[in-house]
Order: structure tokens, then C-alpha cells, then sequence
């Protein structure tokens, strides 16, 4: 007679095995807009949120946010499979094509300190991974000017308002979008094409399916 207990157990390991790995990151590097819009181009990203880093959760809200007095920094919570894209991979991204790591407390027309240059690692080896990359990007003299970037344990994360999510996505004309975060993502698309998918995976998308 089969053993259904030890038949259930290899079904569920391999079912385990097929599943896709997740790990978090949540990056800072101005306005979360251009930072979403990248990350949602990115493969092996299942999920790009926009919301806030630093601060206190009462305090997470945008329009106190934007005083630049709570201690956040505008953010986005990548979820990634590791099996799809390494994490120095998104390093990459983030540093030579999201933002410019070199501006303090601003990030092009936006200025503040809620618009700071931050990883926030939840593992010991991001945290690891993430002051090598820096170190070798500094090494080889890849900016002209120091990195400004916090390397930051992940204390808290809040999803910014609805209307925030996707919003690049859904304002492809706005001027703001035009100007500052298309050109983002089109850089993405043309400086590592083996990292671009096209189309983006979309923050509301996933909350409509229930993920």
C-alpha cells in the first residue's frame, strides 16, 4: 500500500521548489514616481510600492511627508525573485539608472530631505552587498562627485495613497513624468536591455488580483 503521508510530503516540497523566492528591498532616491516606474520595468521585480521610509507610521501620510520634517524619505518596497534578478543586479539599477546617488537630500527639481538617496536592507548580506557595490562604484570612480547614499536597516515601510501608485504609468504626459521619469525607464530599457520587461508589473494590477 502507498505511503500518502510521504507521497503528500514530496508534492509539497516540489510544489515548494517551483514556487518563486521573495526577498524585499525598499529604496529611496526622490520622487517615488520615477523610482516605481523603474523597478516596475524591471525582471524578476513581482512588486514596486510606492510609500515612505524613516519616519513614524502616524506621520506617514504625503502631505506632512512633503514638509520634510517627519524623517521619511518617498520610497518604494521592490519585492523581487532572486532567481530572476540578483540583488547586486538591482543595485545596478538603482544607482546608475534610477537616480543620481550623488545629490544630497534632493533629487533633481525636488529638494528635501525627504527626497534623499537611501537603501533600506532587511538582510545582513544586503546590507553586505550594498556597501561593496558602493565602495566599488567608488573605487573605479564611476561619479565625479562622493555617493551621498544611507545604507539604513529597514525599520518600517508605509504604502503611500492610491492615487500615488502606478502613477507614471497612468500619467505618461504629465510633464513631470515626461521630463524626469520616462527618460528613466527608457535609459533602463536601452542601457541594460537584459533587466527591461515590457509591460511593467503594476502595483494595482496586484492588488486586484488579491496578491
Amino acid at each position: 500500500m502507498p505511503n500518502v503521508a510521504a507521497a503528500q510530503a514530496t508534492e509539497s516540497k516540489s510544489v515548494a521548489a517551483m514556487a518563486p523566492r521573495q526577498e524585499v528591498v525598499v529604496l529611496s532616491g526622490g520622487c517615488f514616481w520615477g523610482i516605481q516606474a523603474v523597478f516596475e520595468h524591471v525582471r524578476g521585480v513581482t512588486e514596486a510600492v510606492a510609500g515612505y521610509a524613516g519616519g513614524a507610521s502616524s506621520t506617514a501620510e504625503y502631505e506632512r511627508v512633503s514638509t520634510g520634517l517627519t524623517g521619511h524619505a518617498e520610497s518604494v518596497r521592490v519585492v523581487f525573485d532572486p532567481t530572476q534578478v540578483s540583488f547586486d543586479e538591482l543595485l545596478q539599477v538603482f544607482f546608475t539608472v534610477a537616480h543620481d546617488p550623488t545629490q544630497l537630500n534632493r533629487q533633481g527639481p525636488d529638494d528635501g530631505s525627504q527626497y534623499r538617496s537611501a537603501v533600506w536592507y532587511t538582510t545582513e548580506e544586503q546590507e553586505r552587498a550594498t556597501k561593496a557595490f558602493i565602495a566599488r562604484l567608488t573605487g573605479t570612480k564611476t561619479f565625479s562627485r562622493p555617493i551621498v547614499t544611507q545604507v539604513s536597516p529597514l525599520s518600517g515601510f508605509y504604502p503611500a495613497e492610491s492615487y500615488h501608485q502606478d502613477y507614471a504609468e497612468h500619467h505618461p504626459n504629465a510633464p513631470y513624468i515626461a521630463i524626469n521619469d520616462r527618460p528613466k525607464v527608457e535609459r533602463l530599457r536601452t542601457v541594460l536591455p537584459n533587466l527591461y520587461r515590457d509591460p511593467p508589473v503594476l502595483t494595482t494590477a496586484s492588488a486586484a488580483n488579491g496578491s
